[in-house]
């Protein structure tokens, strides 16, 4: 079954923000969130990113999609270890089930796992539910290059290969190309989508050190005490950006596109849709890149969350 993902320098938008208020510190509307959604759809975009942990963002994504009918929607969901209590039993059915119903479908175009706790445990299951119909494609989020290997060999005892892996990768967050991950996707003809490719905001030019995030958010807790140095680097980007006649948003997905990864672009203002449909069009010089790579690397700033970890 085809995934809907044909173009290899695609952009797959987020909502993790829409379904977390808290974490993200932004209270949205669904009309707001809705006018977001439309143009993004009108600008041609209809690879969307949820789960059933982002909260609420499942039915707001559903909700949306059944206001604009289009056939061709790709939607990526995720079963989550660390969750997989909450469904005893057949964990990984029951939790899909859940997230099927919150997204009025009966079926899922890509269903990651989404960590590698228990991979080989719940792979199987995951695997029989693709033969089944409900899943499209299996994908693996923040695994290791051997995590990847080891998952082939369980899928092919299905007759399944992995479509993809979701991990962490940014400017300042490069350890799947280092460690190989990247181009052993390449050569398997796997796909890597990269998250938080913007560092949720932070790499945007957006936010400083007198604008800072809400304090009660989570991005706050992450970012706020390294703004200083963000403003920096910022500062640095901004002025290759300007050479694009850009902004320095559109300049890091576009940095994320010439590595062949299919950045996953968080999404809560129009103007993000500006952002990302400048990126599809710029690109970059090598020089650029390399300016790009150091500026980040002198900031001495590194951003592994607490699920993550540098793989080598």
């Amino acid at each position: 079954m085809s995934s809907g993902i044909e173009n290899k320098n695609c952009i797959m938008l987020g909502t993790w923000s829409w379904g977390d208020e808290s974490f993200f510190g932004e209270s949205l509307s669904s009309e707001e969130l809705f006018s977001v959604f439309k143009k993004a759809v009108m600008s041609g975009f209809t690879l969307w990113d949820t789960a059933y942990v982002y909260g609420k963002s499942e039915r707001i994504l559903s909700d949306f999609m059944k206001r604009i009918p289009e056939d061709t929607f790709t939607v990526s969901d995720k079963f989550t270890p660390y969750h997989a209590r909450e469904f005893p039993g057949d964990s990984v059915k029951l939790m899909m089930e859940e997230s099927l119903m919150n997204l009025g479908r009966d079926h899922i175009d890509i269903y990651w796992i989404h960590n590698p706790i228990d991979y080989k445990k719940w792979l199987p299951r995951m695997a029989e539910l693709l033969n089944e119909g409900y899943i499209s494609q299996i994908g693996l989020s923040n695994f290791g290059l051997e995590e990847i290997k080891n998952s082939e060999e369980i899928l092919s005892e299905y007759g399944i290969r992995p479509y993809g892996v979701q991990n962490h990768f940014s400017l300042l967050s490069r350890s799947s190309e280092k460690s190989g991950i990247i181009e052993y996707c390449k050569e398997k003809n796997m796909k890597f989508f990269s998250y938080m490719v913007l560092e949720q905001g932070a790499l945007t030019g957006k936010y400083n050190s007198s604008r800072k995030f809400a304090d009660s958010s989570g991005r706050a807790k992450n970012y706020n005490k390294v703004l200083d140095r963000y403003e920096i680097l910022n500062d640095r980007l901004q002025c290759i950006a300007d050479g694009y006649n850009v902004s320095i948003a559109a300049l890091s997905i576009a940095w994320a596109m010439s590595k062949g990864t299919i950045p996953i672009i968080g999404v809560t203002k129009e103007s993000h849709i500006d952002d990302i449909r400048a990126a599809r069009d710029i690109s970059l010089s090598e020089e650029d890149i390399r300016k790009m790579e150091t500026a980040a690397d002198e900031s001495g700033l590194r951003t592994i969350r607490m699920w993550e970890r540098e793989y080598s």
